[in-house]
């Protein structure tokens, strides 16, 4: 029997996660979105690329979770975009009611399942999932790191002229302008990244990646990222459903581990079929610890703030 993977949210990210998704014939796809037709029309247009592509899954869409029941994953993409001059904290509370509906729906028919969570700001939301959820705290994990170290390493690929799959990029942290792009620990084939790009150097390509989001955004003026993010949750996605047991940074809901407590951050994780099967603890600078416990606190501002609203 093939897998079953709910994506929620038939936007741009959601419809490319789907269609990501049937191209790597990862499982049949149920697309859910509360506008009428949209992943109805969107599923149908995805199946009918099969027969060209040359994927044999079912891609349906639907307004209701019925057909989401026995989903191995989800990942939820559903939610309001970014838009010129807004932070992902303006988001909060309205996605914090998108992401609510879409989890309790989900997880009451695929109690089993590992969830996805992509909607923006993406450490709050992952917490309101998990909450919401009651899941163990290895079955909801966000998409962040993931993206964020490809625009690093896409960044320092365009510096050196080398390719992107020889560059090893580690960041660390919450999902926006606090995240913490470890260069002491990244590399080219092995080679650190200390000994190829003087500081101002990578002092600019830390700062362009901790914008990469704003950045996007500026340009397209009426939307954010979807062709990355879609392929940063289908990595995630990917790793669990076939097991692959890979080592990616993503957000994990942290209880101890580097001094955090009951907050979700970005740190590197083992992604199998259990979902987090394994926390990595990095040995970090001073400098560092600083860094990644003033990005938790940023995370920890806005969980504060739904908690409230609980």
């Amino acid at each position: 029997m093939r897998k079953k993977v709910t994506v929620v949210g038939a936007g741009n990210v959601g419809a490319n996660c789907a269609l990501r998704i049937a191209e790597k014939e990862l499982a049949d796809v149920v697309l859910v979105d509360v506008v009428e037709g949209v992943p109805q029309g969107k599923g149908l247009d995805l199946l009918e690329s099969g027969p060209v592509q040359g994927y044999d899954v079912m891609v349906t869409g639907a307004n209701d979770y019925g057909p989401t029941e026995g989903s191995d994953l989800a990942i939820i993409t559903a939610g309001f975009p970014r838009k010129p001059g807004m932070s992902r904290d303006d988001l909060l509370i309205a996605n914090y009611e998108v992401i609510k509906t879409a989890t309790e729906q989900f997880a009451k028919r695929s109690p089993e399942s590992v969830i996805v969570v992509v909607t923006n700001p993406l450490d709050a939301m992952a917490q309101a999932a998990q909450w919401v959820s009651g899941f163990p705290r290895n079955r909801v994990v966000g998409m962040a790191g993931v993206l964020d170290s490809a625009r690093f390493r896409t960044f320092v690929a365009q510096a050196l002229q080398v390719s992107v799959e020889n560059v090893v990029g580690v960041v660390m942290g919450g999902h926006g302008d606090t995240m913490v792009p470890l260069v002491r620990l990244s590399s080219v084939s092995g080679i650190p990244l200390t000994e190829l790009l003087d500081q101002p150097t990578l002092d600019a390509i830390v700062t362009r990646t901790q914008n990469g989001g704003a950045e996007i955004v500026k340009y397209l003026k009426t939307g954010s990222a979807y062709y990355a993010p879609s392929a940063a949750a289908v990595e995630m996605a990917e790793s669990i459903l076939k097991d692959k047991k890979k080592v990616l940074p993503c957000s994990a809901l942290l209880e101890g581990e580097y001094g955090i407590h009951g907050v979700f951050v970005g740190v590197p994780v083992k992604l199998g079929a259990g979902g987090i099967e394994k926390i990595y603890e990095i040995q970090l600078t001073e400098a560092e610890k600083a860094l990644l416990a003033k990005s938790a606190a940023a995370v920890q501002e806005l969980v504060d703030v739904l908690k409230a609203k609980q």
